[in-house]
């Protein structure tokens, strides 16, 4: 009688166990166990050489909204992996001047009298037009030239636009080149009639149709560039004006062809002459 009983009681605790068993294996969270996932976990966004690159200069480059300039420092600063440094764009240049920029004066003269104010006989008539025509003296993205004597800084709205775009693509493209920064030079603005009367008497090429009169075109200096300087910061390496003027000729040649401009290559002038469009 005993004996049987203690093989009913190892039968009960054996079955006990092993059910228990097959609980634990079933359902592993009632024993504090994790379950089996054999979904894949999502994995997060990996920053490479390409994309942390093009981040950083986006971040660096929020100056767009406040007007301000990039310093030296902030052109150094792009990022590094352990694959090395990242690499700058080439500087390509344009096949040819004057293939690529061959708008002449009848081309342009058609987009200045569209877009452009009617002519003014003085500067002290111009200064009367200020609600057709915007200052353009102040910019961050290009300065005037210091002896601008025959024309003066008002453009219409959309060529002021303009000027600023070709300005800041310039330094944004100087920028992913690893070139130090430079603004680019305005030679020419808006000019009177009085302006044109005394500059044909010293530069033949001068017309009494000019596009300038309309406050619609500008010079662009290719052979003299301003050097941005940051205070507090060390001394600039110098950068040759060719290379300087391929950048440009590049930025000009991507705006002239997104069709926002008219532009001629000025071979005795040293300057790109632009309208806009």
């Amino acid at each position: 009688m005993r004996r049987l009983k203690k093989k009913i009681f190892l039968g009960l605790f054996g079955g006990t166990v092993l059910l228990l068993g097959v609980v634990r294996l079933a359902f592993p969270e009632v024993t504090g166990g994790e379950k089996t996932d054999e979904t894949q976990p999502v994995e997060e966004p990996v920053l490479t050489r390409e994309n942390s690159s093009t981040h950083t200069r986006k971040l660096q480059y929020s100056h767009e909204s406040t007007g301000e300039i990039p310093s030296v420092v902030e052109q150094n600063n792009l990022s590094i992996d352990s694959d090395g440094p990242v690499k700058w764009h080439p500087v390509l240049s344009v096949p040819s001047y004057a293939a690529c920029f061959p708008d002449v004066q009848d081309v342009q003269i058609v987009a200045a009298k569209k877009w452009g104010v009617s002519p003014v006989r003085d500067r002290k008539e111009a200064e009367q037009r200020r609600k057709e025509l915007v200052y353009i003296g102040a910019n961050p993205f290009y300065c005037i030239d210091k002896g601008m004597t025959h024309s003066i800084p008002y453009l219409v709205p959309r060529a002021s636009h303009l000027l600023s775009t070709i300005g800041r693509n310039y330094m944004d493209s100087l920028y992913i080149k690893g070139i130090p920064l430079h603004q680019i030079i305005v030679s020419s603005v808006l000019r009177t009639q009085d302006d044109v009367a005394r500059l044909q008497q010293r530069n033949g090429n001068a017309t009494e149709q000019s596009c300038h009169l309309f406050g619609t075109t500008f010079d662009i200096c290719y052979n003299r560039f301003s050097t941005v300087s940051p205070p507090g910061q060390p001394e600039r390496r110098a950068v040759q004006s060719d290379t300087l003027k391929w950048v440009l000729s590049e930025v000009l040649r991507d705006i002239r062809e997104k069709e926002m401009c008219y532009v001629k290559y000025e071979v005795k002038q040293g300057c790109f002459h632009i309208t806009v469009r």
